[in-house]
């Protein structure tokens, strides 16, 4: 079956001076010729994306686009047209995006993150209204899942994400030690599935593992600042958060495992590394 803005492996049937005629299910597809790679034949298989182009026609290329028909991807508006916005996706003909699928006006050298997505019509199009395309969680999701973050939103409450290009969650704005910008990508872990399906996200793995994570970040901080952090269990949560992307909570119990361990003493300049 013939993928439509995905990769498809296609036989070469003949070569001419338009270029490769390749065989699929909907009929001979054309790889211009200036695409065909040196030294392919009739026969050959060669690993190609298959788009519409303006006439309507399928067509081949060996170039790569910066997303495909079901992924999420952050890209550059080139120009508005009558129809919606033509972005950037690394193709000659570039990515439309419908004014209907649109949330805020565009202007040209704008970044905007959208799903790529297949129209009724079998042209590749893109949408930046991403809700819709998120759904709750299911059973392939279980509260420690370590899972990959892309950041899409902000509210009140903190960063709406997308959780393993399929779903919906909140990263909470209490749980942000960093300050990600839209189309983001970050590692982060299912902190809470709730009776609804929503799902709450956290950037930190929690347990033991944390612990010991923690402690090993402020060693390396202190290493990275001569020995001596300027913090204390006196520290404002901002500005730990600021240089150990951590709460002050976590931060008060790695420093009091680490001082038990005779490795750091705790001054009134603040954490240093005990001299052996």
């Amino acid at each position: 079956m013939l993928h439509i803005g995905n990769y498809n492996q296609l036989k070469i049937a003949r070569i001419n001076a338009s270029g490769a005629f390749l065989t699929s299910d909907a009929g001979e597809i054309v790889l211009p010729g200036r695409l065909v790679p040196k030294g392919a034949e009739p026969g050959n298989m060669l690993n190609v994306f298959i788009y519409v182009d303006s006439d309507g026609r399928l067509t081949a290329t060996t170039k790569k686009p910066r997303a495909v028909v079901g992924d999420f991807a952050l890209l550059k508006v080139r120009d508005n047209v009558s129809v919606g916005t033509f972005l950037d996706w690394g193709l000659e003909k570039d990515l439309l995006l419908p004014f209907g699928e649109q949330i805020d006006p565009l202007r040209r050298g704008d970044e905007v993150l959208v799903r790529v997505y297949l129209h009724s019509s079998d042209r590749v199009a893109a949408s930046a209204r991403l809700d819709k395309f998120l759904k709750p969680a299911d059973d392939a999701l279980s509260e420690g899942t370590e899972v990959e973050l892309l950041v899409y939103a902000f509210s009140d409450l903190g960063a709406k994400v997308i959780i393993n290009n399929s779903y919906g969650g909140l990263l909470f704005r209490d749980e942000l030690f960093v300050n990600p910008a839209c189309g983001e990508r970050l590692r982060g872990y299912v902190k809470k599935i709730r009776d609804d399906g929503k799902i709450d996200v956290t950037l930190r793995m929690g347990g033991v593992q944390q612990a010991a994570q923690d402690r090993e970040t402020i060693l390396q901080a202190l290493k990275a600042h001569n020995g001596l952090l300027p913090l204390s269990d006196k520290s404002t949560p901002e500005d730990i958060a600021g240089l150990l992307c951590m709460s002050k909570k976590s931060f008060k119990k790695a420093i009091g495992g680490l001082y038990k361990e005779g490795l750091i003493d705790i001054t009134s300049e603040g954490v240093r590394v005990r001299s052996m």
